[in-house]
């Protein structure tokens, strides 16, 4: 379980930093963060994070990609961790 919480800071971490820098990037106008790369950054654990630091900076907002894409891959993610919890545990 400590493996899983310092597995989701950290990926957590990186989806913000990876979210900032391509917000620093587009104002100046230089190269990008794939959108990929953001959408996978989620899909691996960074998804609050992730929504968290675009609402925050309002970077990516007005696209509907991510403003739905991102929640529903944490919905998804919470479904997986409910039924992996309860193999383990019940």
């Amino acid at each position: 379980m400590e493996i899983f919480i310092i597995y989701i800071c950290i990926i957590s971490l990186i989806s913000i930093i990876v979210t900032v820098c391509d917000k620093y990037f587009a104002i100046h106008r230089k190269w990008r963060v794939r959108e990929s790369t953001l959408l996978i950054l989620s899909a691996l654990g960074g998804s609050v994070a992730m929504y968290i630091t675009m609402q925050l900076i309002r970077h990516k907002t007005r696209h509907i990609k991510f403003m739905l894409g991102i929640p529903i891959i944490f919905i998804i993610q919470l479904i997986i961790l409910f039924f992996v919890w309860r193999m383990i545990y019940v």
